[in-house]
């Protein structure tokens, strides 16, 4: 499996934040967020290769419950990737898939973490603009993710217009409101909390879950954490 990382460290996101889990990041990404806080999964990512045995060995050498599997994107490569999450559960594991969602296939998963890309993601002007915008969302696959998995769908919200797009893609996929998740764009801190404010705001007024991002909080972009 092309990869990048395995890591103990904390979720910092989502349903799960601050749950003590193991992180095995894949490498390489379908898509080119122009915000991407990993660019080593995909502007210019990692060409090192693991073994599922490796994988299997390192994660459950830590006496960790939760499983973090993310990228990159995790399910281009859907081979290793259903073998990893059926060994991952095997051996009593709690396994969470971070994945954009234009890619579906069945794994073994107690939660899959969808992440549809909004117009904020795309890289105008770049070489990957038109790919980029092209591929970003995927409603049919959202909606099989929904109903094969207990799903959060989180969007990262770069200004308020982009809470028009979540709506709009809220009704066209029937998103469960409360399992849409709203965190803040940002590398640091001091990009992230302005938008707290009016991010919950808008989770009071809709019903949305407001996620901090706790790893951006407390060690900004670095890696292995």
């Amino acid at each position: 499996m092309k990869f990048s990382e395995i890591f103990h460290s904390i979720q910092g996101e989502g349903k799960l934040v601050g749950t003590p889990s193991v992180f095995v990041r894949t490498s390489f990404c379908n898509l080119r967020c122009v915000w991407c806080d990993t660019p080593y999964t995909s502007w210019r990512p990692e060409d090192r290769d693991v073994s599922v045995d490796e994988i299997v060995r390192q994660v459950t050498d830590v006496e960790c419950r939760h499983v973090v599997v993310t990228g990159g994107e995790p399910f281009i490569q859907v081979a290793e990737l259903t073998e990893v999450c059926a060994r991952l559960a095997d051996a009593g594991r709690h396994v969470t898939v971070e994945t954009n969602a234009t890619v579906f296939a069945p794994v073994a998963a107690d939660l899959m973490s969808i992440s549809p890309k909004l117009r904020n993601s795309t890289p105008v002007g770049d070489a990957w603009e038109a790919r980029h915008e092209r591929r970003r969302l995927a409603p049919d696959v959202i909606r099989a993710f929904l109903g094969a998995y207990e799903c959060q769908v989180k969007f990262v919200i770069d200004a308020q217009g982009d809470l028009d797009e979540v709506h709009a893609l809220r009704d066209e996929v029937a998103i469960p409101a409360e399992d849409i998740v709203l965190m803040p764009q940002g590398l640091t801190a001091d990009e992230t909390q302005p938008r707290m404010a009016w991010l919950a705001a808008a989770c009071t007024r809709h019903g949305y879950r407001l996620s901090p991002r706790m790893h951006i909080d407390i060690w900004g972009a670095k890696r292995g954490v």
